[in-house]
């Protein structure tokens, strides 16, 4: 690209002179980081109840928070507890903040672990419906959006596909999303959920 020739339009450059929306950004990130730190004490505290029905390789790794600015390109922040990520074995609740889009959680099981809690998976199909939780689709476990070719509402599948899904498909990915109006009741609601997948895989 030719340098003399990179231009702004009329809104780039008002942004570019205004500091004030990226300290307002990032006091925003902030507070999400602090949403999830307090997400994460539940988290640790409520799993002391069922620790020894977890595998241990799962509970031995602690939490952990991170973050980047190019989820499609935006921010995000990333919870990750309970945590087990190997090659081919996964084990994870994920929960994310997507900027501009949502707050979300994931129950991730591959490999081993997917076939360790696939029946108990199965039994969990009128809560996951319930709940209005989503199945993944697609053949990439690193995506994480919900349009619908990476996640398709398990109201709209019948039980005999949902646990063909089960059986069939090489990792699992359950999830739901909370919009970010509902910004303050978020760390209730993801508790919550929370809660529910860890007495289902329990």
């Amino acid at each position: 690209m030719d340098p003399t020739k990179i231009r702004l339009s009329s809104n780039e450059m008002e942004l570019v002179m205004n500091a004030e929306w990226i300290l307002t950004k990032n006091g925003i990130l902030r507070k999400a980081w602090h949403l999830l730190e307090g997400l994460q004490e539940f988290q640790q505290s409520f799993l002391q109840e069922f620790a020894s029905s977890l595998p241990a390789e799962v509970i031995r790794v602690p939490a952990k928070i991170s973050k980047g600015e190019n989820y499609r390109g935006l921010p995000y922040l990333i919870l990750d507890y309970p945590r087990f990520f190997e090659k081919e074995n996964v084990f994870a609740i994920r929960c994310m903040f997507w900027w501009g889009h949502h707050f979300s959680i994931t129950l991730h099981l591959s490999g081993a672990m997917k076939e360790r809690y696939n029946p108990v998976l199965g039994e969990a199909y009128a809560y996951l419906r319930n709940e209005g939780f989503y199945i993944s689709c697609t053949d990439d476990e690193w995506e994480h959006h919900f349009e619908p070719d990476n996640y398709i509402p398990i109201q709209e599948m019948q039980q005999e596909v949902y646990l063909q899904q089960l059986q069939q498909r090489r990792f699992i990915k359950l999830s739901q999303r909370v919009t970010l109006e509902r910004w303050s009741d978020v760390h209730a609601i993801l508790s919550g959920y929370f809660s529910g997948l860890i007495k289902r895989l329990h």
